[in-house]
């Protein structure tokens, strides 16, 4: 037998959960995480080429004399985390809006007065290129550390054409240069612009007609998402976007049913979008239409809990109807503060009632598939990248907030983050 060679090993786990298999998780399946106990996982220039039984290591792998050895006696292994919905690439601070909302203002009150994401609009149009740059460099570096190894940015705080495809060229600086892989999305219609307020049909026009064909030309994102919800874009707004990123070759993703019942998941089904976040408004018909059109429901238990909107998404409906369920941070300055998706999964299980299994394989696999990258992210299984986190002890660590949970991140074969 011809052994494979590796220039990287996790040895001695206690568990391994490969979250490897078919996808999407959804129904009875959302919550299966393939563990294997006693185990170890080798990798070759950032692949993995071995993920089984300790036991086993020795006769399956040649290791190279040089190859870095990581102990996890005692540990548990997942997959990376890939967070699935965030907006790190913004300016400002808004932080004095927090102390509002829990002096007693809603969200709806805060932007009413020129606050929310118009406050960030206004500053990220002032920011140059290399401050926005330096600021998410950091929340990349704590999202890292949290195990986060692959994630989905929107723009959205530009809200013209060159400040959108700035926050986008920013997004491809990052993925290049900082050890989290970046997934890019356009969001133009994050909301309408102050200028634009009485002419709502311009600015539509102007997003689907000019700002959309600069994105698609420069091949500076994946996917077109749209924010239609109670005082955002209406559904024919949505789909007229969204419908215009497609032909341009951008797969739709759509914020939907957050603030009250819109019709965004409606929307989403429709265009057959790759997914619908938020959710926390979604009823039944408009689970099921996700669950016939294969979007996947991505949730953002963290927001929820943050723009205190007194409920979080319908996830346990959500499952029991057939929609594959991610989860994602929503990391942006007005209401995703935290950029731990442990504290996600921990909200996910105890705000939304999933299990703890069910959370993981949301957080990694079906958070993959949800962006798209499910061949080489997700799961640990060979041919896909070599990236995973150590867990101090077992994986019920993961839900005590604010402990050191994480004990070694890696990235394509490389050590990249942890306590240890």
């Amino acid at each position: 037998m011809t052994r494979a060679p590796a220039d990287f090993v996790v040895q001695h786990a206690a568990l391994i959960a490969t979250c490897g298999g078919p996808v999407p998780r959804r129904g009875t399946s959302q919550g299966e995480i393939g563990l294997i106990d006693d185990a170890a996982i080798a990798a070759c220039q950032g692949t993995i080429v071995y993920v089984g039984p300790q036991a086993a290591l020795a006769h399956s792998v040649a290791l190279q004399p040089n190859a870095t050895r990581v102990d996890a006696s005692g540990c548990s292994v997942i997959p990376g985390f890939v967070d699935p919905h965030t907006h790190i690439v913004f300016a400002g601070d808004r932080r004095d809006e927090l102390r509002r909302r829990l002096a007693g203002a809603s969200y709806a009150d805060i932007a009413a007065e020129g606050g929310g994401i118009l406050s960030t609009v206004a500053a990220t149009r002032l920011a140059s290129a290399e401050e926005l740059v330096a600021d998410a460099r950091r929340r990349l570096d704590e999202m890292l550390a949290c195990g986060t190894t692959t994630c989905e940015a929107k723009s959205g705080y530009g809200l013209t054409t060159e400040s959108e495809i700035k926050q986008l060229r920013v997004m491809r600086a990052l993925d290049a240069a900082h050890p989290v892989d970046v997934v890019a999305t356009f969001l133009g219609a994050h909301e309408v612009p102050p200028e634009y307020r009485q002419r709502r049909a311009d600015y539509v026009s102007l997003v689907a007609n000019e700002m959309i064909p600069r994105v698609a030309e420069e091949g500076l994102a994946d996917y077109c998402d749209v924010f239609c919800d109670s005082g955002a874009f209406t559904p024919e707004e949505a789909r007229s976007i969204l419908d215009a990123g497609r032909q341009a070759g951008l797969t739709p993703r759509i914020h939907a049913e957050e603030l009250a019942v819109s019709g965004g998941s409606i929307v989403a089904a429709q265009v057959k979008a790759r997914s619908a976040d938020h959710l926390v408004f979604v009823n039944e018909q408009g689970a099921d239409a996700l669950a016939a059109a294969g979007v996947c429901a991505v949730l953002l238990p963290t927001a929820a809990f943050y723009l205190k909107l007194g409920r979080f998404a319908p996830a346990r409906m959500l499952i029991e109807r057939g929609v594959p369920v991610a989860l994602a941070t929503d990391v942006n300055p007005g209401g995703g503060y935290s950029p731990s998706l442990p504290f996600a999964i921990a909200l996910a299980c105890f705000a939304m009632d999933m299990t703890l299994e069910e959370a993981l394989a949301a957080a990694t696999i079906n958070a993959a598939w949800s962006l798209d990258r499910a061949d080489s992210v997700g799961s640990l299984e060979p041919g896909k990248l070599m990236d995973a986190v150590v867990v101090n002890g077992g994986l019920t660590e993961l839900l005590r907030v604010g402990a050191e949970a994480i004990r070694v991140v890696i990235k394509r074969g490389r050590v990249v983050g942890g306590h240890n």
